[in-house]
């Protein structure tokens, strides 16, 4: 996995535990980004706000089977 690939992957399970304890979108973005950053856009057409709906999103997939993917990636040599 690349760097990336693992903050993702941290980032969609912060969100998912926050989203399963009944954390709001907009409470999960504070806790991942920082409360100054998300008031600097209205909410309803944030990047953050779309980019938690997506790390949720993404959490749920992984959740549901989609970590496997991840065990079928070859590494190369």
């Amino acid at each position: 996995m690349t760097p990336q690939q693992r903050r993702r992957f941290r980032l969609m399970m912060q969100a998912a535990d926050g989203h399963s304890n009944g954390a709001s979108y907009r409470d999960i973005a504070v806790a991942l980004y920082g409360s100054k950053r998300v008031a600097a856009d209205p909410w309803k057409t944030s990047a953050l706000r779309d980019a938690v709906i997506g790390l949720v999103e993404g959490a749920t997939a992984m959740i549901g089977g989609g970590y496997l993917q991840i065990l079928r990636h070859r590494r190369r040599s």
